[in-house]
């Protein structure tokens, strides 16, 4: 492998360009930097990270805590924070709480500590506790998922995401609405499911319309929770018309519970769901469409705004949401 200072005599240019180049640090022009890359590229040299940190301060990780990896909104943040991260020439260091055991340890013992340069949280509710736990570790801070004061904060409006919703269904005339919501991850203080439990409740009351509360199914934010959530709502005495299922998973899961029971979607029972599922469209299924991706790449820029211009103030990006509506509510097209 060459050496920087081969690299930089091959590239004509200093080795503190080839430096600011490889590491995507403003200074240098992109032809030189479009240079530097290719001398690189065939002298097979890659900078020392090590060595970079030795020099800088910095570890070029970001700490990443997140509830869960299985759940698909989950993957699809953490896939826009480390496209944006690794252009950037960052890596991305994963935490996963798990449950409430694995959470209260992670903050006791902060295992990130001295070994990244910023942190973003995705869509936990801190305590004053946890918050001051990360201020602690004196780096930037990024929230995804809701306000947090003293992060740099991306998020939807989930309430008025979940009023759409079934704003929608009672616009069709839909009365007798169950709802399929998160359950178990609300242990973790979750704000989403909070704030699309109450819109529903909110969106009911608007309409003078009242909640039967057996048909409020847990789904656990799955596939097979939203599945057997639809089994217990249709084995009550009173079955709804139509369903708003807190995520696009729990809809899937629904879906299939009906097509068991041989009920039609959308003629005997409409579904709606929430995230935008790349599955939602080959599905048929109306949902709410959130940009996920988009999310999880916006917090990750501001993060390596604060680090790389120096920028020490804090930013909050709200992103919009928007009802899509297809088969599953309307009957366009055959379910």
């Amino acid at each position: 492998m060459a050496t920087i200072e081969e690299v930089a005599r091959a590239a004509g240019v200093s080795t503190a360009t080839v430096s600011r180049a490889l590491r995507q640090q403003p200074g240098v022009s992109e032809r030189t930097r479009q240079r530097v890359r290719t001398v690189a590229e065939e002298m097979n040299y890659s900078i020392s990270r090590s060595a970079s940190g030795l020099a800088t301060g910095r570890t070029r990780r970001i700490g990443v805590l997140v509830p869960y990896v299985s759940r698909w909104f989950f993957g699809q943040v953490l896939a826009g924070a480390e496209e944006a991260l690794r252009s950037a020439g960052y890596d991305l260091m994963l935490y996963v709480v798990g449950d409430q055991e694995g959470r209260e340890r992670f903050f006791r013992e902060l295992p990130l500590r001295r070994s990244v340069d910023a942190v973003l949280v995705l869509t936990l509710s801190l305590s004053t506790e946890e918050s001051d736990r990360l201020r602690e570790l004196g780096v930037p801070l990024g929230f995804v998922g809701g306000r947090m004061d003293g992060f740099n904060s991306v998020w939807i409006d989930d309430h008025g995401g979940g009023m759409l919703a079934v704003r929608h269904l009672l616009n069709q005339g839909h009365t007798d609405i169950a709802m399929i919501h998160g359950g178990a991850p609300d242990s973790l203080n979750l704000p989403a499911p909070h704030e699309r439990c109450t819109a529903f409740r909110d969106a009911m009351a608007e309409h003078d319309v009242p909640v039967r509360e057996s048909w409020l199914g847990t789904g656990d934010f799955s596939v097979s929770g939203g599945r057997r959530a639809m089994n217990r709502i249709l084995a009550d005495e009173l079955r709804p018309t139509a369903v708003f299922a807190m995520s696009d998973e729990m809809a899937f899961g629904a879906l299939h519970a009906l097509r068991n029971h041989k009920i039609s979607v959308p003629w005997e029972m409409a579904l709606v769901g929430f995230d935008g599922h790349e599955m939602s469209e080959c599905s048929g299924l109306s949902t709410v469409v959130q940009p996920v991706r988009q999310e999880g790449g916006t917090a990750a820029k501001l993060l390596l705004e604060q680090l790389e211009q120096g920028r020490t103030e804090t930013r909050e990006v709200v992103l919009p949401t928007e009802l899509v509506v297809r088969s599953s509510t309307t009957g366009n097209d055959s379910m």
